[in-house]
């Protein structure tokens, strides 16, 4: 077995040469010892730098409304191609026609369709304006049948209090009958008693006993007209009766055509609200036709292409790209950076395709990036697991490259505390997330 365990013999005497003493005076192994003591305190003073923390994001180039964005124009009726305006790459205006398509439904094949919902239009009006008038006249047929209605009853009451004071009169001649036939009775039987006392001759009997039948004849003749008198007081409250029922018959039909007039009216008038609303509706087609730019900018891409092709309601034709917009950048973060994005946070930008330097702890010694300002932090998460944030540019520094096109990528920074680099070391090592953040602006109102 080797004798590892006891000391080499050798390690013991190895000190006692000339060469191993001379070894520690050489002048290259000082400078050495030197330069790794200098290193050493580079370090550790590198150690106490401050160091930016910060969310790193990818992202492309956007725009800051969603109305200045690329968008598709869609066709809102279903038509044939017939003729393009445009080429792509056109530039065009708001309101430039860039396709013309032709009807292919059946309703609206008809050319004269617009002209003959309008004479329809104009014939249901001229209907409606002629139930109007029959609503007037018969309404004026009504004040009159009231009116005559009103004359007619004041005429039978005037009759009625004349039966009745006629009733009055012939019953007080029939009183003055019955008093004239008591005298007459009185008379006869006198003149009877005179005669048989031999003071009255018997042609005066006879004259009073002819009287007394002229009396008794008269009362009954007088009776008579009282009858007839009383029949003529119940007629005439029968006639305002048939007065009333007759003139409220008449009134209740004239209301009735009244009625019936005014529902016609009101028939007619949806009618004509309808043929409006077609009418209306069919000008607005007839202009869709004509499909127009809804902003100015440039024809990307036409997605579809010939003529005579049929495309259905809601199809994409052209995409185009507004000319006019307002430059962001749309970047994601993880769910676990979120609660350190706030909104008005500084954030620090480069471009694909870009010349750039980045130093992500040190932002200000980094070249070829620009400055940004989160303007919108999204609440729900996106398809690919991480929130959306938009940026737009920070006008306190340097304005972003006009050469950038829409949809080129980019990387974002976000700013965060400052904190020594001995710091960041251990918290990168320990999988640490960094230091919760908030502005400036916020912890000074909590304060306040």
């Amino acid at each position: 077995m080797l004798n590892i365990s006891k000391k080499n013999p050798i390690e013991e005497n190895i000190d006692q040469f000339s060469t191993v003493k001379n070894l520690a005076n050489r002048p290259h192994y000082k400078i050495l010892n030197k330069i790794i003591l200098y290193v050493s305190l580079i370090a550790l003073v590198i150690l106490f730098l401050p160091w930016t923390q910060n969310i790193s994001g990818s992202g492309a180039v956007t725009t800051l409304k969603p109305d200045q964005r690329p968008q598709t124009i869609h066709s809102a009726i279903a038509g044939r191609i017939e003729k393009w305006y445009v080429n792509e790459g056109d530039y065009v205006n708001k309101g430039d026609t860039i396709l013309f398509i032709s009807e292919i439904k059946e309703d609206y094949i008809d050319p004269n369709l617009i002209k003959n919902i309008k004479n329809q239009v104009e014939a249901k009006k001229m209907a409606m304006s002629s139930y109007d008038g029959k609503v007037d006249v018969l309404s004026s047929q009504i004040d009159a049948i009231e009116s005559e209605k009103k004359l007619k009853l004041e005429q039978a009451k005037n009759k009625i209090r004349q039966s009745l004071l006629k009733v009055k009169s012939d019953s007080m001649d029939l009183e003055a009958v019955k008093t004239q036939i008591k005298i007459a009775t009185t008379q006869f039987n006198r003149s009877v008693t005179l005669n048989k006392e031999g003071l009255k001759p018997l042609t005066d009997v006879e004259e009073k006993r002819l009287k007394l039948q002229e009396v008794e004849a008269k009362i009954i003749t007088q009776e008579n007209k009282l009858l007839t008198s009383k029949n003529e007081y119940i007629n005439t409250k029968v006639e305002i009766n048939r007065i009333i029922a007759e003139y409220t018959e008449k009134g209740s039909k004239a209301r009735s055509d009244q009625f019936t007039a005014l529902s016609n009216q009101y028939d007619t008038e949806a009618q004509v609200n309808k043929l409006e609303n077609q009418f209306v509706n069919y000008s607005i087609r007839n202009e869709m036709y004509f499909i127009k730019a809804p902003q100015s900018g440039y024809i990307n891409r036409a997605l579809q292409s010939g003529l005579g092709e049929i495309i259905k309601e809601g199809t994409q034709i052209v995409s185009i790209m507004p000319s006019k917009y307002d430059i962001a950048v749309e970047t994601f973060v993880s769910p676990n950076d979120l609660p350190l994005i706030h909104k008005g946070e500084k954030v620090r930008i480069w471009f694909d395709g870009w010349p750039t330097i980045v130093f992500s702890g040190w932002p200000n010694l980094s070249y070829g990036t620009f400055g940004g300002k989160i303007v919108a932090v999204e609440n729900f998460i996106s398809a690919n697991g991480k929130f959306r944030v938009l940026i737009a540019p920070d006008k306190e520094e340097e304005a972003w490259p006009k050469q950038i096109s829409m949809g080129s990528g980019a990387q974002t920074l976000a700013l965060l505390e400052n904190v020594p680099i001995w710091f960041e070391l251990w918290r990168t090592l320990n999988g640490f997330p960094p230091n919760y953040y908030q502005p400036k602006e916020g912890n000074t109102k909590e304060k306040k």
